[in-house]
């Protein structure tokens, strides 16, 4: 067996039975719902329970992600959601119509992230047109959150249903 055949049968090139694909999922999933508009969420824990300086920084920190979000998004949207549709149709029409299974793992990873960009977006959007602070910019934050999370278990039992299918079916089982 020469070099290539041995590395790829001690790392295992397909996606759904690869150990860092899950980790890759677990950390993206990890990381969508601690980041909340850019702020981590035990920064708006502190600033919730304290007050004071935490308070001030989630504003300022929500405030200036929020108006980074909407600016991408008006100079940019259209550009942005044109690609990230052709990229999205590519991976599922190489991964789900022609059976390649790294492209449905990666679908399987950008698209909902695609969905967690436009909530995003709505909340920057919500953010600016309110200009809530204190415990209304609270709540509106662990809505966020909440949404995000709620895509991330679907998101999640979605995957691991598929990978468990493609697995089932390369093994023969």
């Amino acid at each position: 067996m020469d070099l290539y055949g041995k590395l790829f049968e001690l790392i295992d090139m397909r996606s759904f039975s690869n150990l860092w694909y899950w980790i890759a999922l677990a950390l993206l999933w990890s990381g969508a719902s601690h980041w909340v508009l850019g702020v981590p969420f035990g920064l708006i824990q502190r600033a919730q329970r304290q007050g004071g300086q935490a308070a001030r920084d989630v504003t300022t920190l929500v405030g200036v992600n929020a108006r980074r979000y909407l600016a991408v998004a008006s100079e940019a949207g259209l550009w942005i959601a044109a690609l990230g549709g052709f990229v999205l149709t590519l991976l599922a029409v190489l991964g789900f119509g022609y059976r390649v299974e790294f492209c449905q793992a990666v679908f399987l990873l950008v698209a909902p992230m695609t969905l967690v960009g436009l909530w995003s977006v709505r909340t920057a959007r919500l953010y600016a047109a309110c200009g809530p602070e204190g415990e209304a910019l609270y709540g509106m934050l662990r809505g966020h959150r909440l949404g995000v999370q709620a895509m991330g278990i679907v998101s999640v039992f979605v995957t691991a249903l598929w990978g468990m299918w493609m697995n089932m079916l390369v093994t023969g089982l």
